[in-house]
């Protein structure tokens, strides 16, 4: 059946959150035992209060994020959905990420909604680097602001440019198909529903149930991302 959607599919959309990175090793924010929020409260200080008041725990915070997405890479389920851009089975993919891996992958039309902690720029004059740089001990510019990861902090709105795509795609496409998202994020979690509505076939494949299960034309649970994806590959 999914094969078949995919095969006929015109305009097939992949929307990913936390399940597709942590099938690389990174932790999440919700998760019981590992999940960042069981460590320090995010909050507190992934926030732009944090960024202005609390500057030297913000650093060391998001130092040992970047520090982590560096250790890890893409697993077998980003490289099949690069595959699947390239030969034009796939238009682009959504993604709630911050580790960059789909890129990483070969994919290139892609809308980070949170950004990415691949990159870091001045919170001042926005000047861009590779998140290297903040590893290497650059923490402020030449301007005198202070170098952040381009990730949506607590208290931040969504970049206007990934979202407009996300919800251009979210519209145009016939088939959306969500990995690894327990959908519990507003407004990111609209998109699949947006696609519903403009038609599209929905596609859920997550550990657990989520919200919109009951909108879904399929949905598959207690499955690992990657293995599913291979399974879909083979057509």
């Amino acid at each position: 059946m999914i094969k078949d959607w995919l095969v006929n599919a015109k305009h097939a959309v992949v929307f990913t959150g936390a399940g597709m990175s942590t099938e690389s090793g990174l932790p999440d924010f919700r998760s019981t035992n590992k999940g960042l929020w069981q460590q320090k409260d995010p909050s507190q200080v992934a926030s732009v209060e944090a960024l202005n008041t609390n500057v030297d725990e913000f650093i060391d915070f998001y130092r040992k994020r970047v520090l982590g997405v560096k250790e890890f890479e893409p697993h077998n389920g980003h490289r099949i959905l690069a595959e699947w851009e390239n030969v034009g089975r796939l238009k682009s993919i959504i993604t709630q990420n911050v580790d960059g891996f789909h890129q990483l992958a070969g994919s290139q039309k892609v809308a980070e909604l949170h950004g990415s902690l691949q990159k870091i720029h001045c919170q001042l004059c926005g000047t861009s680097h590779n998140s290297q740089a903040f590893l290497e001990g650059s923490y402020r510019c030449e301007c005198g602001g202070i170098f952040r990861p381009s990730v949506v902090l607590f208290g931040e709105m969504l970049p206007k440019q990934p979202f407009e795509m996300a919800l251009d795609e979210a519209s145009r496409a016939d088939l959306f198909i969500v990995l690894g998202s327990s959908l519990s994020v507003t407004p990111a979690n609209q998109f699949p529903l947006i696609a519903k509505e403009h038609g599209a076939k929905l596609v859920i494949v997550n550990q657990e149930a989520t919200p919109f299960d009951g909108f879904a034309d399929l949905v598959i649970n207690n499955r690992q991302i990657g293995d599913v994806l291979k399974e879909w590959h083979c057509f």
